[in-house]
């Protein structure tokens, strides 16, 4: 990764599939910055999946507006970025590989429910509640087979996890 050819790397999934936990590490190895996708949600969306309601297409827009303009900032900056974003639909992902330039890479968490459940149950201080689990499974549209797009299987440990998305990321030429 250079300044003249700057990589943007949303890690993505369902909740629970460790999309901060994998995003930080890998953009450590990586030698760039890592930013929350979660944090950019307006306090409204927040306030709505905190209530176990999901996100409407309407809902997501802005802040997918958003990540797109972290994205597109950070390219245009010359600097690589890895952010966590969810980008379960491929309209979703379009938008974002727009608003990139076509600076976009994804690393596709994919998990079975049973797993997800397991991560969701352990986790504290989360909004999201394990009851969303299942619709964001079923909003899901995998970017498997996309241009740009690395799937990891995450039953593994966090480093194989990190280990299998740098290694997919250079096959890619990043």
């Amino acid at each position: 990764m250079s300044k003249e050819n700057p990589s943007a790397i949303i890690v993505m999934g369902v909740s629970g599939a460790g999309k901060s936990s994998i995003g930080e590490r890998l953009a450590v190895r990586l030698g760039c910055r890592f930013v929350e996708g979660d944090r950019l949600h307006p306090a409204s969306n927040v306030e709505k999946m905190a209530k176990g309601m999901p996100l409407t297409d309407e809902d997501r827009w802005p802040w997918l507006d958003l990540v797109g303009q972290e994205l597109a900032a950070s390219v245009a900056e010359g600097k690589s970025l890895v952010l966590s974003c969810s980008s379960l639909k491929r309209i979703y992902r379009d938008r974002l590989r727009q608003a990139a330039g076509g600076h976009l890479r994804f690393v596709f968490l994919k998990g079975t429910p049973e797993l997800l459940e397991l991560r969701m149950g352990e986790r504290t201080g989360h909004f999201m509640p394990l009851s969303l689990l299942h619709t964001q499974l079923a909003t899901l549209e995998t970017p498997e087979g996309e241009e740009g797009v690395v799937t990891v299987d995450i039953d593994a440990t966090l480093e194989e996890i990190v280990d299998a998305a740098h290694s997919g990321l250079m096959k890619q030429g990043l």
